[in-house]
C-alpha cells in the first residue's frame, strides 16, 4: 500500500481543510494509506517522510522555517513525489525561493478575481491529460511566474479586459505542468481555488491523475 501525506493550513480563503479531505478521498479510493496533518512540523519527521510515496501540500501564504523547508525539499529530492494545486502549492511561502524553484512557479495575480476562463490541453498522450478535452472554469485565472524547464500540459489565454491587465491581452499561461526535483516527481496545476471547483470533472480528474503520476 502506498503512503501519502497531506499537509494543510495557512490562509483559510482557499478552504484547505475541505480540499484536503477531497483529495484524501481520491487517494484512499486508489488504495493509499493517507495521513492528514495541519502542522508544518510534519516535515521534520525524517523517517516518516522517507517512508512516503507522495506529499500533497495544501498551504497558502504563511511562512515556513528553514528546518521545515529543508525537510520537505530533501524528501522530494530523494525521490518522494509531490503534487498540488492553486495557491496551496504555488503561493505557499513567498520568502522561500528554493521551495518556489522546486514547484516550478509562483502566483503573482488573478485579474478579475473569480471569472470564466478556458483551459486548453496540449494534444498529446501524456497520462495526466490523455482522453480529456478543453474545458471551462469559473474560478481564479492564475497569472504566474513560471520556470521554463517545466513540461507544460495545459495553458490558458488572458483576455486583458480586466482593470490593470490590458497589457497581458493574448498572453498564454501554463495551467498544468510536471517536472523533476532531484529524483522526485513534481506535479502542479493552478486549478481549484476552493473546494467547489473540484465539482468540475476535468479539474478533479487531472488532480487525481497528477497525484498518481507524481507518486514514487
Amino acid at each position: 500500500m502506498k503512503k501519502a501525506l497531506i499537509c494543510w493550513g495557512g490562509w483559510q480563503g482557499h478552504e484547505p481543510e475541505q480540499c484536503a479531505e477531497i483529495v484524501a478521498s481520491l487517494l484512499r479510493n486508489e488504495n493509499y494509506e493517507v495521513r492528514i496533518s495541519d502542522t508544518l512540523d510534519c516535515y521534520l519527521e525524517t523517517s516518516t517522510m522517507q517512508s512516503l510515496d507522495l506529499i500533497v501540500p495544501v498551504w497558502t501564504m504563511s511562512s515556513i522555517s528553514k528546518e521545515q523547508s529543508q525537510g520537505l525539499l530533501e524528501t522530494v529530492r530523494s525521490g518522494v513525489g509531490i503534487a498540488g494545486w492553486h495557491g496551496g502549492m504555488a503561493d505557499s511561502f513567498r520568502e522561500d525561493v528554493e521551495y518556489q524553484w522546486m514547484v516550478g512557479g509562483q502566483w503573482v495575480a488573478h485579474p478579475g478575481n473569480v471569472i470564466d476562463y478556458e483551459v486548453n490541453l496540449l494534444k498529446n498522450d501524456d497520462p495526466i491529460i490523455k482522453g480529456l478535452q478543453d474545458f471551462q472554469m469559473h474560478s481564479e485565472q492564475y497569472y504566474m511566474h513560471v520556470d521554463p524547464s517545466n513540461e507544460v500540459l495545459a495553458t490558458t489565454t488572458f483576455s486583458g479586459k480586466y482593470a490593470g491587465s490590458d497589457w497581458i491581452k493574448g498572453c498564454v499561461m501554463p495551467v498544468i505542468w510536471k517536472r523533476k526535483w532531484g529524483a522526485g516527481r513534481v506535479f502542479y496545476t493552478s486549478l481549484c481555488h476552493v473546494a467547489s471547483d473540484f465539482d468540475v470533472p476535468e479539474a478533479k480528474e487531472i488532480i487525481r491523475r497528477g497525484m498518481l503520476w507524481a507518486s514514487r
